[in-house]
């Protein structure tokens, strides 16, 4: 199977990934992306092994020699190196005006039959006050832990 992102190292990447490799002072998983990529070298200098050959030989997976490989080609080499950061984004359930309603509810007496709030009290209350659409009892939890509200 031909090779979609080939891989070819300047003189000075080469020198740089062996420096780095040499010096062994990286992540773990920094210093095995830097032996892919040596590995992986098809420039006249470079070793140009084989996928399946990189994967035995380093004890990885194939994908994670495709996908160094391929990052390498499309971002360059610092970021086949490192880590990359999440691309989702999360949208917040509660603002600031939402979590001091929470605060407050907490606060408050607890219902009849109960002896105390329960994080699902407190996630159906919000949403029966209409301050929120849906909440879960887990968001419920962590916005009284970042506030260190305490209900027992």
């Amino acid at each position: 199977m031909e090779k979609k992102y080939i891989v070819e190292l300047t003189d000075e990447e080469r020198q740089k990934l062996s420096e780095l490799i040499s010096s062994g002072k990286s992540m773990a998983r920094k210093l095995t992306r830097a032996r892919i990529l040596l590995k992986a070298d098809s420039s006249p200098d470079g070793l140009n092994w084989s996928d399946g050959q990189i994967s035995q030989a380093l004890d990885v997976g194939r994908a994670t020699v495709e996908r160094v490989r391929k990052r390498l080609v499309e971002e360059g080499i610092e970021s086949a190196l490192n880590n990359q950061k999440p691309q989702r984004i999360y949208q917040r359930k509660l603002d600031g005006n939402g979590e001091a309603h929470l605060i407050a509810l907490a606060c408050n007496q607890s219902p009849e039959g109960y002896q105390r709030w329960t994080l699902r009290l407190l996630a159906n209350r919000m949403i029966q006050l209409a301050y929120v659409n849906s909440i879960s009892h887990e968001t419920v939890r962590q916005t009284l832990k970042k506030t260190n509200l305490n209900l027992g």
